[in-house]
């Protein structure tokens, strides 16, 4: 008795609400949006798009049996795969068909044809398939130069290269002539997958890896822990405030392909004290916040949401900046590497598929064993077992190190902090571990000041104005220079205010060489102004203006004097201003007016924040739209069913019908009309008519719907057109 092949969507037909439910759940993809039957279904879930995704969950285990179901011809039993792999193989069998990835015919297995050929033609290191009846026999008269070149092919890769087909010499030719081997081309022969499995000792995998290895590391107490974390935190903090009002002080030029150049990334990095990966990632972090912006004229600049994360808790600000870091697909790891010198922080070349995936396992894993500092090379090896399709060795150590910057971690250790955050806990802890601010500094003689703790927002901002940050811990030591006192009176403030905001705050008196520091570079300070002619130079005293005419080094502004205090040059103001006080200058901006202007204290773009893309990764789906996508296929499917049967009906049949089901309580089929002219069948519960407007609950979505009556264009009882609803669900 023959029996007919079903396709994939008449076995996806077949199964319960509980399996395609099950099929919902891990391959969340297939829900967005809920195919209209089981056809579109059954495309959808063996289209390469959403095997990729489903070959990305599944851990080496699960994927080594995917190979294998790969490499024996269809259909197969389960104790055939059993037979080339181990025992445990049942169970992980049942979880690739719930999974969709495997489909049932009769007792028999198939894959979909789109998954062999994303595993490739050699899955697991196996040959083409033999055309040609092998006698096995033939493997216990193998010559012994023979078999050393079978050695090489038995594990794979299957294929190997010769000079020419026609002299292979005596081993191989031995081989070929036997049918051990074939010939592929010229110069290319291969082991066929039947003799390779056989010379396996009938199995496919050298080792099928059920378990990933255990997490090798050192032991580091909580408390410790704790303390390293909590400090990265309040570090994490600091270094985006200080990379956002630098942004303000002094915005970079975005690169013309996007994104922050070198040498801005260099200095910011010297700004912070850090190196440029780091710096790099503080910069992609605040861009994932909406913090940081390339504004319409290419500047690169802090945007107004900076302002509200400022007047946030340590605990919101750390929240609104970390979760974005779990989800996204940009792998910041990626500048400034020698092999990518062109990847920018802020530009769009860093996004990875996988990133996000690989971010999460590592986490879990770190979860999974607390207080243990991971091993890097043991972390891989574990990560790899758990995405063998995206695990990349160096993401692993990126993820690690970025867990470490944002105290998700402390000394390798996940956090306190980082248990609440992945556990979802209301309460993080963080804002009652952090230090208290302090409101004051402690001026040394020698030019510096100690802020004995994290100064408060107000204080750190004004003290960011006026003194360079030298050195970062417990306490944060400033140092007051000629460039750093400009900066402050750039900003408005005068020599005097600058010296009561000191005299203020400084539980030590201030020494006499600050105040003269002060005082001489306040008296400098707009001495020479520059404006736009393009840009002219002026100064009351002729001297200094005779001698920036003269000095070599501005030779190349081209400067030309029009006046006894006046020089113009085509360069832009902004330029001029940079050069001169590059060169030990220090001019200050005028207007058309004369009038001395000052940067304002805050730059903002005026461009919204332009958060980057995430290339994400689909969640489980809540049970609730697990049930409305499994109810709404099999509605589309009994409206498929029908389509050609619902006959059309003049507008008083229709009422007249509809009426009567209402009274009836029958479910109803109508043919429908949408804003389109597109005509689509519904499956109905009708409630009520008013003012033209039937009332009906569909059945696919499960929601109340409003249908116009002029709009419907044929009415039947679902009884009367599908017989028994039984034979539906099948």
């Amino acid at each position: 008795m023959s029996t007919v092949a079903i396709t994939f969507a008449d076995e996806l037909r077949a199964r319960s609400d509980e399996d395609l439910a099950t099929v919902f759940k891990l391959r969340p993809d297939l829900v967005t949006p809920v195919p209209n039957d089981f056809s579109a279904l059954a495309a959808r879930a063996s289209s390469t798009p959403s095997l990729v995704r489903a070959l990305d969950s599944l851990n080496l285990w699960h994927y080594q049996i995917v190979e294998a179901t790969c490499a024996l011809p269809e259909p197969f039993k389960k104790s055939e795969l059993v037979a080339v792999t181990s025992e445990e193989t049942a169970f992980v069998l049942d979880h690739l068909w719930q999974m969709g990835l495997l489909y049932k015919e009769g007792n028999n297995f198939r894959t979909p044809t789109n998954l062999k050929l994303l595993i490739g033609e050699e899955p697991a290191g196996l040959g083409p398939i033999s055309v040609k009846k092998f006698d096995f026999a033939t493997l216990k008269q193998i010559p012994k130069a023979s078999e050393e070149v079978l050695a090489k092919l038995t594990w794979g890769p299957p294929r190997g290269q010769i000079a020419n087909i026609k002299k292979p010499g005596n081993a191989i030719g031995w081989l070929l002539e036997n049918n051990v081997l074939v010939a592929i081309d010229s110069h290319t022969v291969a082991l066929p997958r039947e003799i390779a499995i056989k010379l396996r000792g009938g199995k496919i995998h050298k080792e099928i890896i059920s378990t990933a290895a255990n997490l090798k590391g050192k032991k580091v107490d909580q408390k410790q822990v704790d303390l390293a974390a909590v400090a990265n935190i309040s570090t994490i903090l600091r270094w985006c405030e200080e990379l956002l009002h630098n942004l303000s002080d002094e915005p970079p030029t975005a690169l013309r392909t996007g994104g922050l150049g070198v040498r801005d990334l260099k200095r910011i990095a010297e700004h912070l004290g850090v190196d440029e990966a780091c710096a790099g990632f503080v910069a992609e972090l605040c861009y994932l916040g909406g913090l940081v912006v390339v504004d319409s004229d290419d500047q690169i600049l802090p945007t107004s949401a900076f302002d509200i994360w400022l007047s946030k808790s340590a605990e919101e600000r750390w929240f609104s900046l970390v979760v974005l870091w779990l989800d996204t697909s940009r792998a910041s790891g990626l500048i400034g590497k020698a092999t990518d010198k062109n990847i920018a922080p802020l530009g769009p070349e860093l996004d990875r598929a996988g990133v996000s995936l690989i971010r999460r396992t590592t986490l879990k894993v770190l979860l999974d064993n607390p207080q243990i500092s991971p091993e890097i090379t043991s972390m891989q090896e574990i990560i790899k077992w758990w995405n063998p399709q995206r695990a990349n060795n160096e993401f692993v150590e990126w993820n690690l190190r970025e867990a470490e910057w944002l105290g998700i971690t402390g000394q390798g250790v996940i956090s306190t902090f980082g248990l609440n955050l992945l556990t979802e806990k209301e309460d993080l802890g963080i804002q009652s571990a952090m230090p208290k601010p302090v409101d004051h500094i402690l001026i040394q003689a020698d030019n510096s000041a100690v802020a004995p703790g994290p100064l408060t927002p107000e204080l750190a901002s004004e003290m960011g104005t006026i003194a360079d940050i030298e050195s970062r811990g417990g306490a944060t030591v400033y140092r007051f220079s000629e460039g750093s006192i400009r900066r402050g009176l750039d900003h408005g403030k005068t020599g005097d205010q600058i010296k009561t905001f000191l005299s203020k705050i400084s539980k030590t008196p201030m020494p006499q060489p600050l105040e003269y520091l002060i005082a001489d570079v306040a008296k400098r300070h707009g001495r020479l102004r520059v404006g736009t002619a393009h840009s002219y130079i002026r100064c009351e005293d002729e001297g200094l203006v005779q001698q920036i005419l003269h000095d070599k080094k501005c030779e190349h502004l081209r400067l030309r004097k029009i006046a006894p205090q006046v020089l113009v040059t085509e360069f832009e103001l902004t330029e001029v201003i940079g050069e001169l006080r590059e060169y030990g200058y220090l001019p200050a901006a005028e207007n058309a007016g004369g009038v001395l202007l000052s940067q304002p204290n805050l730059r903002r773009a005026k461009s919204r924040p332009k958060p980057p893309r995430i290339i994400s990764e689909f969640s489980a789906p809540k049970d609730a739209i697990v049930l409305s996508a499994v109810k709404t296929i099999r509605a589309g499917e009994r409206s498929r069913k029908v389509e050609p049967i619902v006959a059309g009906t003049s507008s008083n049949e229709t009422l007249a019908l509809i009426n009567q089901y209402i009274s009836e309580g029958k479910t109803l089929m109508i043919s429908y009309a949408d804003n389109n002219g597109g005509v689509s069948n519904r499956i109905i519960d009708p409630i009520s008519i008013s003012l033209g407007t039937l009332t009906a609950r569909d059945e696919a979505s499960d929601e109340i719907v409003q249908f116009r009556i002029p709009r419907i264009n044929g009415v039947a009882p679902t009884l009367t057109v599908l017989g028994n609803k039984a034979d539906l669900d099948l």
